[in-house]
């Protein structure tokens, strides 16, 4: 996939056929998504940049187009993004520290 933008008008009208099948379902998203927004304790711009780490330890492509958007419309700039990709790449690789050493408790456990 190489053209985010044909992405995101795709994704836009699929979730509004989904919204014709499941009106709740869609509802229960978009007061999950704004109630972080009502508490007023962090920016737009920060919110972006958390949603967009999150997209990647994720790996949403969906959250990644329409969150990208958001992001630059919040004034992030890509330094900004990179830095926040960052911390994702490292708490990724930290979980995978911490589920590699579950593993080799799990290999104890075995009994050969």
């Amino acid at each position: 996939m190489t053209d985010w933008n044909a992405y995101r008008a795709h994704l836009g009208d699929s979730i509004k056929a989904f919204a014709a099948l499941s009106p709740d379902t869609i509802k229960g998203l978009q007061t999950l998504d704004g109630a972080a927004a009502r508490t007023g304790k962090l920016d737009a711009k920060t919110r972006e940049l958390i949603a967009l780490a999150v997209a990647v330890t994720t790996r949403c492509d969906g959250c990644i187009s329409v969150h990208s958007t958001a992001a630059v419309k919040a004034g992030a700039t890509k330094e900004e993004i990179a830095e926040a990709l960052g911390v994702a790449v490292a708490l990724n690789a930290g979980a995978a520290t911490v589920y590699s050493s579950r593993v080799l408790d799990a290999v104890d456990t075995v009994t050969a």
